[in-house]
C-alpha cells in the first residue's frame, strides 16, 4: 500500500469545503481530506510531501483540443508573430536551411494570422512559390478552418479551376485559375491527403505533446476529431503502451462506420488511456477567418453573414443517430447561426423529450452564441464549451469584424453562468498553446491584446473559471465521480502550483507556475 501525505500548503478541493490543510493519497486514489492533525494520524508511514506554501488542486480537464494535430504541429514551421509575407517567407526558407529539406519533399507551415499582417490577408500560391520553389508547401491558418498551397502543392493534390469543391467549402479562383487559398471543407478534404509521418515519427512527437499538456497540469485530454487515418495511429500508439494521459477521441461522423470497426476495444472505457468519447461534427468556420455563419452580416458587409458545413437535414440526421446509439456529440459552432441549427435540431428531434441529458451534447466554441439562445442552451441540457482565449488572442479583429456590441459578448460565460448552465473552456490546441490558466486569466480579465475590456458584464471570478477547467470538465466527459475535484474515492490527478488562482491579483493568474502535475498518483511533471 502506497501512501503520500501533502502538508504545509493549502489544498484547493473545488467542492463546498474549498480549502483543506492536508490530502492522503492511497494507491493513485484520494484516501482522505482534512487537518494536518487527522491525516498524519491516518497515513502513519506515508510518504510526506511538503509544499512549503505551494496550493494542491484537482488537476486540469482539456474539454476540447485535438492532440494529435498539436503532435503534428511540432514537425512543422511556425509564423506565429509574423507581421509580413516577407516575414513568412523568410520563416520557410529558414525551416529548409535549419532541417535540410530536400527537393520535392512537403513543408507545413503553422500559424497564419492575417490580422496581425500589414498586408490584412493571407497570402496566396506565389508568395509562397519564391519562398521555396522546389517543394510543395501548405501554410495553414491559426484556426486551422483555411489554408493557402502553393503551385507544386495544388498540381500533387490535382487542383485544377476545374476541380468539384466539397459542400461546405471554397477554393478560392483569380483569373480562372487557384489561388492556392481554401477554406472549411474543401480545406480539410486536400489536407488529409498530405503525406503522412512514420510512426517513428509521429511516437516520438506524441510524447512531446504529452509532456507539453502536462507541463500546463492537464491529465485529461482531448483529440476532437479521429479520422480513419488516426483511428490507426491511436490503436498502433495503445497497443505498444506510449499514452499516460488519459486521451477521449471523438470520430468524425462521416467516417464513423470505420473508426469505430478500427476501435471498438475503446468504446466503453479507457484502454491503455484511451477512449472513444462519441462523434464530432463541424456546423460552420471560424469568426477571425469570416467564415464562421452569422445571423446578421458581418461588419462592412451588406449581406454575407458565412456559411453553413451541413444542411439542416444532415444535422438532424446526425443527432438522431447519436441519440439512438446513446453516444455523445460535439458540434463547432462558432456563429450564432451554426448554433441556432444546432439548437432546433435538437428541438426538433427530441420534441421536448429528456435524452439529451444521456449524451450531454456539447457546443464547441459558442464563440458567438447570442444571449438569447442561453435559454434553449439550458433548456436542451447542451454544454457551451467556450474558446474563451478568444477575448485576448482576436478581440481586437472581432470588434472590427462584428462591431463593438456583438463582440463585447463572445464567449458569453458569465452569461452561462447567471443561467446555471455547466460550461468549460478550451484552448483548441494546436490553435494556442493549452494553458488553462491563461483560459482562466482570460474569463476574469476580459482583455484584448490592445487592453480593451471586453464584455465586462461577461466576466467571472477566479473560482468560476477554475470550476470550468476542472468541475465542468469532469461532467462533460461523464467523468465526474472519478475526477474534477479533491474528494476521498477519486482519482489522484493532481497539479500543484506556486500560488492559488483564487486569491491573487487577476493579472498574476496567468503568470502562477505548475511546479508538478501528478497522473493517478505519480508525477508526471516537475517536482516540488
Amino acid at each position: 500500500m502506497e501512501q503520500q501525505l501533502y502538508i504545509g500548503g493549502k489544498i484547493l478541493t473545488m467542492e463546498k469545503e474549498e480549502y483543506a490543510e492536508a490530502l492522503l493519497v492511497e494507491n493513485g486514489k484520494i484516501k482522505a481530506v482534512g487537518t494536518q492533525e487527522e491525516l498524519e494520524a491516518m497515513g502513519r508511514g506515508a510518504e510526506c510531501i511538503r509544499l512549503h506554501g505551494a496550493v494542491v488542486m484537482p488537476s486540469f480537464i482539456d474539454a476540447h483540443s485535438h492532440i494529435s494535430g498539436y503532435a503534428f504541429s511540432l514537425m512543422q514551421a511556425s509564423v506565429e508573430g509574423a507581421g509580413s509575407f516577407s516575414d513568412i517567407q523568410a520563416v520557410i526558407r529558414e525551416f529548409i536551411r535549419k532541417n535540410h529539406i530536400e527537393k520535392g519533399k512537403w513543408i507545413q507551415v503553422k500559424g497564419l494570422d492575417p490580422t496581425s499582417l500589414i498586408e490584412k490577408c493571407p497570402p496566396d500560391k506565389r508568395i509562397l512559390d519564391e519562398a521555396a520553389p522546389e517543394n510543395p508547401v501548405l501554410l495553414q491558418h491559426q484556426s486551422g478552418h483555411t489554408g493557402v498551397f502553393n503551385t507544386m502543392a495544388l498540381r500533387l493534390l490535382g487542383v485544377t479551376a476545374e476541380t468539384p469543391v466539397p459542400e461546405g467549402g471554397r477554393i478560392v479562383l483569380e483569373n480562372g485559375e487557384p489561388t492556392g487559398y481554401m477554406e472549411e471543407n474543401a480545406y480539410l478534404a486536400y489536407l488529409q491527403k498530405l503525406p503522412v509521418p512514420t510512426m517513428e515519427e509521429l511516437e516520438k512527437n506524441f510524447q512531446k505533446a504529452q509532456e507539453i499538456y502536462a507541463s500546463y497540469g492537464i491529465t485529461t485530454a482531448q483529440d476532437g476529431m479521429v479520422v480513419g487515418m488516426l483511428a490507426d495511429i491511436y490503436r498502433y500508439l495503445c497497443s505498444n503502451k506510449k499514452l499516460w494521459l488519459d486521451i477521449v477521441g471523438y470520430a468524425d461522423f462521416r467516417e464513423k462506420e470505420t473508426i469505430l470497426k478500427k476501435l471498438q476495444a475503446y468504446m466503453d472505457g479507457y484502454k491503455n488511456h484511451f477512449r472513444l468519447g462519441g462523434y464530432k461534427i463541424f456546423l460552420d468556420g471560424s469568426p477571425q477567418a469570416r467564415t464562421a455563419w452569422m445571423r446578421q452580416p458581418y461588419e462592412g458587409e451588406r449581406e454575407y453573414c458565412g456559411y453553413p458545413v451541413l444542411e439542416d437535414e444532415t444535422v438532424r440526421e446526425y443527432v438522431q443517430k447519436a441519440l439512438s446509439e446513446g453516444k455523445q456529440l460535439l458540434a463547432h459552432c462558432n456563429g450564432d447561426a451554426a448554433a441556432r441549427q444546432y439548437i432546433e435540431a435538437f428541438e426538433t428531434v427530441l420534441k421536448g423529450r429528456p435524452e439529451a441529458e444521456n449524451i450531454r451534447p456539447v457546443m464547441i466554441h459558442a464563440q458567438l452564441l447570442g444571449r438569447d439562445q442561453i435559454e434553449a442552451v439550458k433548456r436542451l441540457r447542451m454544454i457551451p464549451s467556450f474558446f474563451i482565449g478568444h477575448v485576448y488572442y482576436w478581440g481586437d479583429a472581432h470588434i472590427e469584424n462584428f462591431g463593438r456590441d456583438r463582440a463585447a459578448h463572445i464567449s458569453p460565460a458569465g452569461s452561462a453562468l447567471r443561467a446555471g448552465i455547466p460550461f468549460t473552456f478550451h484552448q483548441d490546441s494546436p490553435v494556442t498553446e493549452p494553458n488553462m490558466l491563461e483560459s482562466a486569466w482570460c474569463a476574469v480579465a476580459r482583455r484584448t491584446k490592445s487592453g480593451v475590456l471586453l464584455g465586462e458584464d461577461e466576466r467571472i471570478s477566479p473560482m468560476d473559471a477554475l470550476k470550468a477547467v476542472t468541475v465542468y470538465g469532469a461532467y462533460q466527459y461523464f467523468e465526474e465521480k472519478e475526477k474534477g475535484s479533491i474528494r476521498p474515492g477519486k482519482k489522484a490527478d493532481l497539479v500543484i502550483l506556486d500560488r492559488d488562482p483564487a486569491k491573487i491579483k487577476t493579472e498574476e493568474i496567468r503568470n502562477i507556475r505548475i511546479l508538478e502535475t501528478i497522473k493517478d498518483g505519480e508525477p508526471i511533471y516537475g517536482s516540488v
